[in-house]
């Protein structure tokens, strides 16, 4: 007997030093506090540093801990839970530190960085287009060498540093028992279950509402201000499922007023060029800047209007889905790329209806065909072929891309090599971000600007590529007055370009990056207006056309060429009569009159309930309308996969 008292003596030391949560004695108490108090005392520290990274600002990040059941206390209780759940898969207690608090703060380090330069946060489905950052980051070496430099020598030290630590820890911290590790999992699995079943922003959950958690989809950078980065990372993942929007059936379909309009094509059918330029804007609107000579004529002359872009300094890929689909990105989740995550069956683009009216239908970039995820989405689109750096042949290249002279030269070129009438869609690559100074050599133009020396050179390499694009336009317009078959030739910008300090220190914005939510409608179309070209070998360019989103393109593009669809031209030209610009914050009549945050108001126009049940039904619902408003896919379609 006292054999086992005095065995049962010395096994106390050993439980309070290895493992504190194997049983829940009094005299066992302590040890399970401890770890409790230390976990949560680790995750608030983790919080906070994440905090600190993502804001950039200390008294901010206080703040966001400052009162009660704020979403900040909410954070740190489930890193506390992740971080017990962890320590049980590990076997040892506060070893998942050491994969949470590297991976945590590598996330926030990166959203802050994307917030500088893009403007908007951190969302789960941008590492769906990782390989693009990477193929990208030759550019941004040759920018910032040195920051670079610091950034690899920081990763290589870092990674060193974790394995060693790693190695020490599992050596010395003795392994936790069984029934230690499964009293964690016992707390942790059920907690952080019910965590994530309140985390859908579709639906409503009275926990969620009481821990004064509000999903604001509408307004990404709010939503990651009031929620803190994890939770709002984490409100976002749903967002590669989009909820069918209220009343959605097939009576509401067939409810939506059928345009008067069928399809056709005049008999001597027009040849279709639209080139989206890239980055391409009118950097001489910038304030006290003068730049000589003007560096885009060609477009200051023949300007129709402009495209009012839902995307500002990057995003491409969701200016060409509006522009091609005549769909918008205003019903679509807030920081999702349809590229990449909705395309995944046929979807009715221009392309298609072209395709069916005996058009060649094919898309041209001279970078790599992967980038955005191009080739299956231009294949869905109905485009013949794709003509990439991979098929195409060797194009000169005017500072580090492919060159504008050498794209338009493709273009020609297959177009001289087309026998029926064609749908060429180009996508430009050279005056891609970012804009180092001295990009090119011999530069034609002279910049002059308030700034400093820095900024008035990265500003000339901007202007240059903007001239050459120009240029490009100027050669395509010359070469189709000489042609007998009628050509349309639309050109626009994607998006203003990223140029950051130039923004600055020019004073045309107080920040690198333009809101989501502007201050005013005159704000909102300064920071999103880029140049729009519609052109005719028989008419001339159209006019007066105003601000326009990427999705009313099909609708002049094919007015323009005297082509009838009901859809492109009957539905969305029904539409136009109502709102020259649909998006995400804003909705603007030809009239200018404004309704910025509709999508917030209890009722909305019917007009726009219909385009949203619409783009719903055949992205993603039954295709109800696709007789009456895309007959050209009738039996063509199938059942969407993503």
């Amino acid at each position: 007997m006292a054999k086992g008292l005095k065995g049962a003596g010395k096994a106390a030391p050993q439980f309070l030093e290895g493992d504190p949560s194997t049983g829940y004695l009094p005299g066992r108490a302590w040890p399970i506090i401890r770890y409790g108090l230390t976990s949560l005392l680790a995750s608030a520290i983790l919080v906070f540093a994440i905090e600190l990274i993502v804001r950039g600002d200390f008294a901010g990040t206080v703040s966001f801990f400052f009162q009660p059941f704020k979403p900040g206390w909410t954070t740190i209780v489930v890193f506390a839970l992740i971080m017990i759940g962890l320590d049980a898969v590990l076997g040892r207690t506060y070893q998942s530190l050491m994969i949470i608090a590297p991976l945590t703060l590598s996330l926030a380090f990166v959203g802050h960085q994307k917030s500088l330069y893009l403007g908007d946060p951190l969302y789960p489905t941008d590492f769906l287009y990782a390989r693009q950052i990477v193929a990208l980051l030759p550019l941004l070496v040759r920018d910032r060498p040195m920051t670079a430099l610091a950034m690899t020598v920081g990763i290589v030290a870092g990674l060193a540093l974790l394995v060693f630590a790693w190695r020490q820890w599992r050596r010395r911290v003795p392994a936790l028992s069984h029934k230690g590790r499964l009293a964690r999992l016992t707390l942790a699995v059920p907690l952080l279950a019910f965590f994530v079943s309140i985390m859908d922003y579709a639906t409503f959950s009275w926990t969620r509402d009481r821990l004064q958690i509000i999903p604001m989809m509408w307004d990404q950078k709010e939503n990651y201000a009031s929620n803190g980065f994890a939770l709002a990372f984490a409100l976002n993942v749903p967002m590669a499922h989009v909820t069918a929007p209220a009343g959605y059936s097939d009576k509401a379909i067939a409810a939506i007023q059928k345009p008067d309009v069928t399809a056709s094509v005049p008999d001597e059918k027009p040849d279709i060029i639209i080139v989206m330029s890239e980055s391409f804007w009118d950097p001489a609107i910038l304030p006290g800047v003068t730049i000589t000579p003007d560096p885009i004529p060609t477009v200051r002359s023949l300007r129709s209007g402009y495209v009012f872009s839902p995307e500002f300094g990057g995003m491409t890929a969701n200016v060409e889905f509006e522009a091609l689909t005549g769909f918008s990105n205003a019903f679509l989740p807030a920081g999702s790329i349809p590229y990449q995550q909705y395309v995944r069956a046929p979807v009715p683009s221009m392309a298609t209806f072209l395709k069916s009216e005996g058009y060649a239908t094919r898309a041209i970039h001279p970078g790599t065909s992967w980038f955005w995820n191009r080739t299956p989405v231009y294949a869905d689109f109905g485009f013949d072929d794709f003509k990439s750096e991979e098929n195409l042949p060797p194009m000169e290249r005017r500072g580090p891309l492919a060159s504008d002279a050498a794209m338009t030269d493709e273009i020609i070129r297959e177009a001289d090599d087309t026998d029926e009438p064609f749908f060429f869609f180009a996508v430009s690559l050279q005056n891609h971000g970012p804009y180092e100074p001295n990009r090119y050599v011999n530069p034609t133009h002279i910049v002059q600007a308030p700034t400093s020396q820095w900024a008035r050179d990265s500003l000339l390499s901007y202007a240059e590529g903007a001239s050459d694009a120009d240029r490009g336009l100027q050669r395509l317009i010359e070469w189709a007055r000489q042609r007998e078959r009628p050509t349309v030739i639309a050109f626009f910008g994607d998006h203003l370009p990223p140029l950051g300090p130039v923004y600055v220190e020019t004073g045309f914005m107080t920040n690198n990056v333009a809101p989501r939510r502007e201050a005013s409608v005159e704000a909102a179309l300064q920071h999103h207006q880029t140049p729009l070209v519609v052109w005719s070998n028989r008419t001339g360019a159209a006019k007066d056309l105003g601000a326009v989103s990427p999705a009313f393109l099909p609708y002049h593009v094919m007015k323009t060429a005297g082509i009838s669809h009901p859809y492109y031209t009957g539905f969305l030209g029904e539409m136009r009569e109502h709102y020259s610009v649909v998006d995400r914050n804003l909705l603007l009549k030809p009239s200018g009159e404004a309704t910025p945050d509709w999508a917030r108001q209890k009722d909305v126009d019917p007009a726009i309930r219909d385009f949203r049940l619409l783009q719903y039904d055949m992205m993603f619902g039954k295709r109800h309308a696709a007789p009456d408003f895309f007959p050209e896919t009738v039996d063509k379609l199938v059942a969407h996969t993503s």
